[in-house]
């Protein structure tokens, strides 16, 4: 009796493999005659090409790191492409041999970061025609998760916290920052009115990310990150916020004058109340004089013809032969 083939590969029944249950082998398609051409091919746009030195966390003279929108799964993913438009095996030898360099420094900053364990390079190239090297971070102690299906594993497993993650990707900028380049990656800013929170530069798109599915190495393969919509959520923010600074004016403005209509007394007018009060205050003065002379006479039993000098404090004191000084 003839063995019969398993309907699945056995690698399905390693623990590494991320799915259990029934599953099946889809239907192999048969082989088209021309592949389409990929971005950067043809006259399809190569997105890397055209994007920013802002969308990158690190960029070089000759190479730029580059990571998802938004975390992942993994404690870190990252993408090193070339500056110039050109494949693997179109690269000289200067950029070949930089290639090795950088491969070699970038998952040596990987794996300094705390809860790294192994940091997998992957290059596959069907999206996109300009290179670029993945970099999936394994985390420490998670033995399943070794092996050939860690980019599967990245879509599965909850995103890791937006302050971890930003604060991974300045360390490695840093890192990368000590050999040249410009590191472009901020750590999450301390909030000192309370210190135990963390707020990251792009919070304003936070809310909004939040309703959208983790990124991951499987959904946006090949994908260039696009701008931060904060920008523009800051600036209709800001438009509003004058147009209620203008309103809040008027409001002022207009609580000048009283409920009923009328004025509110001008604290730089000094008729009216204030006015009058003046005299009591230089009767009460004049009192003080009175009395303090009388006092001085009683203890000397006699009136010496002194006349009372005001010093410079104020107080009274006595001129002529018989004062103190």
């Amino acid at each position: 009796m003839q063995d019969t083939p398993p309907s699945v590969p056995d690698f399905t029944q390693w623990p590494s493999f991320p799915f259990e249950g029934d599953i099946r082998v889809k239907q192999l398609d048969d082989p088209v005659p021309f592949e389409p051409p990929r971005r950067g091919e043809a006259d399809r746009e190569c997105t890397a090409c055209h994007a920013p030195d802002e969308a990158y966390i690190w960029v070089g003279e000759r190479w730029r790191v580059r990571t998802m929108d938004r975390p992942t799964g993994l404690p870190m993913v990252l993408i090193l492409e070339s500056r110039s438009h050109l494949d693997l095996g179109d690269l000289p030898n200067l950029l070949a041999a930089e290639l090795g360099v950088m491969t070699v420094r970038l998952e040596r900053a990987i794996r300094s970061l705390d809860g790294v364990a192994r940091v997998h390079v992957n290059r596959w190239g069907d999206g996109s025609a300009h290179l670029h090297m993945w970099f999936l971070a394994r985390p420490y102690g998670r033995l399943q998760l070794r092996g050939t299906f860690l980019s599967l594993w990245d879509s599965i497993l909850p995103p890791i916290s937006e302050e971890q993650w930003r604060e991974n990707l300045a360390m490695v900028a840093a890192w990368l920052a000590e050999f040249g380049g410009r590191p472009l990656a901020e750590p999450p800013r301390i909030q000192w009115q309370a210190p135990s929170s963390l707020s990251s530069p792009s919070s304003e798109g936070a809310a909004e990310e939040a309703e959208e599915e983790a990124a991951s190495v499987i959904e946006a393969a090949d994908e260039i990150p696009e701008s931060d919509p904060a920008e523009t959520v800051d600036t209709a923010a800001g438009g509003e916020s004058g147009s209620m600074s203008d309103a809040g004016r008027d409001r002022a403005e207009g609580d000048a004058e009283g409920a009923d209509g009328e004025d509110l007394p001008d604290p730089d007018d000094h008729g009216g109340p204030a006015r009058d009060a003046e005299p009591a205050a230089r009767d009460a003065a004049d009192a003080d004089t009175s009395a303090a002379e009388t006092s001085a006479d009683r203890a000397t039993g006699e009136d010496d013809g002194t006349t009372p000098t005001p010093n410079t404090v104020g107080r009274t004191t006595a001129s002529g032969p018989g004062g103190a000084g």
